[in-house]
């Protein structure tokens, strides 16, 4: 939490970020080739890139796919069948709002959210998955999913910049892109979920498209220990409230439950914790959603 009036004076400020250009492309690419979206085999057959299965010839099949090893063993032509790379389009949505720049850390839940983003296109775009990416604050980028991870790493560097003034749409971005979403896609949502809107307009989406949400938490959102009573404000809205060091502020348990009873899968990423191997994990037993339906 942060004041409004202080958030307008940074308004030219970059998020606390310790490395330059070349060492953050050098840790986004680290990421990229750490994270896996566990086995991706294609149920579609057809001219690909890689052997599937033979068949009987049938009339109109190119004398080039004969399989002549098999043929040679029967009295009958076969023909290989080749698995093709899917092409299944997952979409970023980026919480941009300012919430996400207050940090107790030296990185901010905004700098890891951004270099998360870009991993995760990266690692996707790897396995011939398109990406595309939202961002969820007053300051609109929308990228079409794309094979090109030089507008992954164009976009990732454009949004390092920040002005601690954007308020949460993540619920309206969400809203927003669903009409647009012609067929079956999978949506990464890299947020600290502020919005009130968000968890209603997520439940939604997951009804037509899978969904995860990666929760990013700063240790200072759970409590304030020893502070009392005080009278805070929140980042986005400037609406003013009364807290104690005790309150829990955030309900996490309430919201991931609300989020898996839709069939979204949730996972808590602490500032102040261990994030790439949770996040792999969770990747990696989350694969199998991320292929064609």
């Amino acid at each position: 939490f942060i004041s409004r009036n202080r958030m307008m004076d940074r308004t030219n400020e970059i998020p606390h970020d310790p490395v330059d250009a070349r060492q953050f492309e050098l840790n986004v690419k680290q990421l990229a080739d750490s994270l896996t979206f566990g086995p991706d085999d294609s149920i579609y057959h057809g001219s690909g890139i890689e052997y599937s299965q033979s068949r009987v010839y049938e009339p109109g099949d190119s004398v080039k796919l004969i399989d002549w090893r098999i043929s040679a063993r029967t009295d009958r032509l076969f023909v290989k069948e080749y698995q093709e790379p899917r092409q299944v389009p997952l979409y970023l949505l980026l919480d941009t709002s300012a919430s996400m720049c207050v940090s107790s850390r030296p990185l901010s839940k905004y700098a890891y959210a951004i270099r998360f983003a870009a991993a995760i296109a990266l690692a996707a775009q790897s396995r011939l998955m398109p990406v595309g990416l939202v961002t969820c604050g007053d300051r609109r980028m929308r990228i079409s999913p794309t094979l090109s991870g030089n507008d992954v790493m164009q976009w990732a560097h454009q949004l390092r910049r920040h002005g601690y003034r954007e308020q949460t749409l993540l619920g309206q971005r969400v809203r927003e892109l669903m009409p647009t979403l012609k067929r079956r896609s999978s949506l990464i949502v890299l947020s600290d979920l502020h919005d009130g809107d968000a968890v209603p307009a997520l439940r939604l989406v997951a009804q037509q498209h899978d969904c995860m949400v990666l929760h990013f938490r700063d240790p200072a959102e759970s409590n304030l220990r020893g502070a009392g009573i005080f009278r805070a404000r929140e980042a986005e809205s400037g609406r003013s409230f009364h807290a104690t060091g005790r309150r829990k502020w955030f309900d996490r348990e309430s919201v991931r439950r609300s989020l898996t009873r839709q069939h979204i899968d949730y996972l808590l990423l602490q500032t102040d914790g261990p994030m790439v191997a949770p996040l792999r994990a969770f990747l990696k037993a989350r694969g199998g959603a991320l292929e064609a339906r």
